[in-house]
């Protein structure tokens, strides 16, 4: 089953944002967190539609079927990735992804409860550009989308507009 569709609008926090702002791919097997994510969008007030479903394979089927040859479907802009899910797991979905020329170039940032070091560097190593622990605190991981957001729409925008420069790991690294 494939998950569901949320346009957030940054004049009014709720459903109803303009397709021109930032695409994001949630692949997550919670639905506590994902509401949590969709919250925190929310509030961050980030121009974004999101995509949600549940696990790696749903997560392909999703990207191939926008990515196909269909010029009206649009790519995401950013694809938000748990680890530890069933069927296929973050690790295999990211792999997969970065296996696929048509696919390679989007931008992929790890959100897991996890923060063992092994994780971090596997995650870098499959070509994660980011990732990010969920925090316990609510406030904490409003903060970080908000600013994951603010960032990752700023590449969108340059991107759409074909002003794009320089690898999207460096721009990563450098808003760190």
């Amino acid at each position: 089953m494939i998950g569901a569709s949320t346009t957030l609008s940054a004049e009014s926090g709720e459903s109803g944002g303009s397709p021109s702002g930032l695409l994001i791919l949630l692949v997550e097997d919670e639905p506590a967190d994902a509401h949590l994510l969709r919250v925190a969008l929310s509030e961050s007030r980030i121009d974004a539609q999101l995509e949600h479903v549940f696990d790696g394979r749903e997560g392909l089927e999703y990207l191939r079927r926008q990515c196909g040859h269909s010029l009206r479907a649009r790519r995401p802009d950013l694809i938000l990735l748990d680890l530890n899910m069933p069927r296929m797991d973050g690790r295999e979905f990211l792999a997969a992804v970065k296996d696929d020329p048509s696919l390679s170039d989007i931008p992929v940032v790890v959100l897991s409860t996890s923060i063992v070091e092994r994780d971090v560097l596997a995650a870098r190593r499959l070509g994660a550009v980011d990732y990010i622990a969920k925090s316990a605190d609510v406030d904490v991981f409003i903060e970080e989308i908000r600013r994951l957001g603010e960032y990752w729409s700023r590449v969108a925008f340059l991107a759409h507009n074909g002003k794009r420069t320089g690898e999207t790991v460096e721009a990563t690294e450098k808003r760190k």
